[in-house]
């Protein structure tokens, strides 16, 4: 191979080279800036080929679309003293990749001003609202004032949030154990007294029960003595009746029924011939 040929493959491998240094792509998803000497240059790139200086300038790439971000989970106060964890994410994107660059320099030092900013305006709005507001009825209102003042905050350093949510909204785990120990205090409560008011009206049954019982007896009883006191009389005077007919032969009957009465299966009795049991004419 010639000194020719040789030089002029070294000047196409420069050539090459420097048009590799001197030329950049811009993703439609991205967005550069250029930096001289360690300084950024103040135009901001698009997608598409750019062109800059071969080994004395940089080219530094943002991602141009919108970021987001998941905070850890953190406690907060309402102003009823209560405590509440929150999980929350925020949307965000780089609107000025300059001053981005300038005082953030990487996604993973806005991530951490935008969680501390984020936390700040959280805690001091959450405070202002009851720990029913926070869940439910004014927690919308409490997003976009936070999205909005987060917003304001994060502009300066080439930021834009576009939305921060409450992902989940928990009691300490140390309350959740005081609230479920209350709860299960104030079920028992509620299970002795539907045992004692239970108690209280078997008691009162069976004392309606044992009361009716008694009258229904005392009165069985009364029947009892009313039936067997008119067949008594009755049998008092049918026997009157018959004594009156026939005395001899109601006082034969008597002297049988004394008879079969006194004189029972195994019975003994010693009389005299003329003792009156043996002589019913006596």
């Amino acid at each position: 191979m010639s000194n020719k040929t040789v030089i002029a493959l070294v000047v196409v491998i420069l050539g090459l080279f420097l048009v590799v240094q001197s030329t950049f792509t811009v993703h439609q998803s991205e967005k550069a800036l250029v930096l001289q000497l360690g300084e950024p240059l103040p135009e901001v790139y698009g997608p598409g080929l750019h062109f800059k200086l071969p080994l004395i300038q940089k080219v530094i790439l943002f991602d141009a679309r919108v970021l987001d971000y998941t905070a850890s989970s953190r406690e907060a106060y309402t102003v009823d003293k209560k405590t509440i964890v929150l999980d929350n994410f925020a949307r965000w994107r780089i609107s000025d990749p300059l001053q981005f660059y300038r005082t953030m320099r990487s996604i993973q030092g806005a991530q951490a001003r935008l969680d501390d900013v984020v936390y700040s305006q959280l805690r001091a709005l959450v405070g202002a609202y009851t720990l029913t507001q926070v869940v439910s009825s004014d927690r919308a209102t409490i997003m976009e004032k936070v999205t909005q003042n987060a917003s304001e905050i994060m502009r300066p350093y080439g930021v834009e949030v576009l939305d921060v949510r409450i992902k989940r909204a928990d009691l300490p785990e140390a309350n959740q154990r005081a609230i479920f120990d209350r709860m299960r205090a104030e079920r028992e409560r509620q299970a002795k007294q539907y045992r004692s008011e239970g108690d209280e009206e078997a008691t009162r049954i069976r004392s309606d029960a044992d009361r009716q019982k008694a009258l229904i007896l005392a009165e069985a009883a009364r029947d009892a003595q009313i039936v067997r006191g008119e067949g008594d009389a009755r049998a008092a005077a049918v026997f009157a009746d018959a004594y009156g007919k026939s005395p001899e032969f109601y006082s034969y009957q008597r002297w049988l029924e004394t008879l079969r009465k006194g004189l029972e299966k195994n019975s003994s009795l010693i009389l005299s011939n003329n003792a009156p049991l043996l002589n019913p004419q006596q």
